[in-house]
């Protein structure tokens, strides 16, 4: 059973990350976590330390931990989406949010989903996305307005 206070923490720090006040939704989470070691403070200060204190891989690896306790949650294969974009993982990043989808019902993954935008198609279909052509060909005739 959660204990008042400890939910009380995370609501507050829930509030604290819409309205962007990584630090103080960080001090949160931090302190409910202690209370109640639950996947979703796990993952929301996961979150709250990939923007704050710019380490990634420790926050991945807590975020990985309570997404593997609870599956089904989709808060937290959103925050952990938001950590891999962070840490300028793309492709993992809308794996998992795309993975997260059928557990969505508030549609708070499509959002942020959408938000990230689709991605043309490489001009040369039979090279990798990441190969030189692609890549600064694409650049150059977004910056001309061609494509």
């Amino acid at each position: 059973m959660i204990s008042k206070e400890a939910e009380e923490l995370h609501d507050k720090g829930l509030e604290a990350l819409d309205h962007d006040h990584d630090y103080l939704a960080r001090t949160c989470f931090e302190q409910a976590a202690t209370l109640e070691r639950t996947p979703e403070n796990l993952s929301c200060l996961a979150l709250c330390l990939a923007k704050t204190r710019k380490q990634p891989t420790e926050a991945i690896g807590m975020a990985r931990e309570a997404l593997a306790a609870d599956p089904a949650n989709p808060l937290l294969h959103l925050n952990l989406g938001k950590i891999y974009w962070l840490a300028g993982e793309k492709e993992k990043a809308l794996e998992t949010l795309r993975n997260g989808m059928q557990y969505d019902t508030g549609n708070m993954i499509s959002h942020e989903l959408t938000r990230y935008g689709k991605r043309r198609p490489p001009l040369f279909p039979s090279l990798k996305r990441s190969h030189p052509l692609n890549r600064y060909l694409g650049l150059l005739l977004s910056r001309l307005g061609l494509r």
